[in-house]
Parts: structure tokens; sequence; C-alpha cells
């Protein structure tokens, strides 16, 4: 660790039922140069990587509907999320593990995908850093009906939409996951399917 305002880090595994869950102890130097003792919990998922597919003569992206436990949990009625293709790096780079998510979830098989940026999704308690990439998909790319694997419990229903419809259903909450939004508007700021 390089930052010298954390002092005295010591970590205990509360949970790796599904992923880790870690409580966390420290010692932080706060501005006023005194250290004060802080206690967090970091849950440690890996770190991932997100697409989303636009298709330049259509004006059309590709996106994934699917049960979402955590948002039925937090008021979302159906649990159904309309979301960017994405999955866990595992032992893969990002670009290996997007173009295997992308052909699993969506059933394109696409060859070359452009990164636009990573960013931290949930910094206060997540450690995964999310690495976000566009590539443009045409019929020919499609070599499966995609929807998931089927050992991993997925069950992924593939939507191609028009980039305006996409963008209004940002306004009316119907895509309300933050790795599409953040796509959706990099495409549009881009104007990589023409200005709007």
């Amino acid at each position: 660790m390089k930052n010298k305002r954390v002092r005295n880090l010591s970590c205990k595994l509360l949970s790796d039922n599904w992923y880790k869950l870690h409580r966390v102890d420290f010692e932080y130097l706060k501005n006023d140069k005194t250290w004060q003792q802080q206690s967090r919990e970091a849950y440690d998922r890996g770190n991932g990587a997100t697409i989303l597919l636009y298709n330049k003569t259509k004006c059309t992206v590709i996106l994934t509907r699917q049960f979402r436990l955590p948002t039925y949990l937090n008021g979302n009625p159906s649990g159904m999320l309309i979301e960017a293709c994405a999955g866990l790096l595992d032992l893969d780079n990002p670009e290996d593990c997007i173009r295997r998510e992308t052909e699993e979830e969506t059933g394109y098989q696409i060859k070359s995908v452009e990164k636009v940026f990573e960013a931290y999704m949930s910094p206060g308690s997540v450690t995964e850093i999310l690495y976000f990439f566009i590539a443009e998909y045409s019929a020919s790319m499609k070599v499966n009906d995609g929807g998931g694997i089927e050992h991993e419990q997925e069950d992924i229903e593939v939507l191609e939409l028009p980039i305006d419809q996409a963008m209004a259903m940002i306004k009316t909450g119907e895509i309300k996951d933050a790795k599409t939004i953040m796509l959706l508007q990099h495409l549009q700021l881009s104007e990589v399917l023409g200005s709007k």
C-alpha cells in the first residue's frame, strides 16, 4: 500500500460464500493531522468488463434483460433489469472477457472492441473496477441465440433497440443500470451513431 495516510491495516474475512467480504480495520490520518481509527467492510467480487454493441446503419444497440435479485430487494417490482452485456474477468484480460461474455449473453461473435474507460462502480463498499467497451455489430456476427450459460443460472433476454428509444428509456426509468447509462451516454456524446 502506498498511501502514507493509512497505517495498521488489518483484514478479517467475514464470508467467502459467494465472493469475499472482509472487515478492514485501519488508522487514517485526517486533514487536521490526527489519526482516526476506522472500520469498513469491503466486498471483493473481482473485476469486470461491460460492452455496448451498436449498429451504425440501423442506429440500434444490443442490450439484455435479466432478473437481478438485489434490485428486487430494493424496490424494483419485477426485479428485471435492462443492461449492457457484462461479466467478471475471472482469469481473462478485459478484452478476452468481454468477447466471451458478448457471445454467451447476446449470441454475437465480435472481433474488434474499443475500450472507452474504466471506473469503480461502488467505491464505498465494492473493490471492483469495471472496464467499459463499445463495438460495432452486424447480423452476420450472430452465431447463436445468446441468453447466457445454463450452469451459471443465467436466463438472459437479448434486446435490439433503436438508440433513441434506449436513451428515452433512461428518462422514463426503464433503464436504471449505471454501466448501461454510462455507455449509452458515451455513445451519444461521441456521436458514433451521428448527432441526434
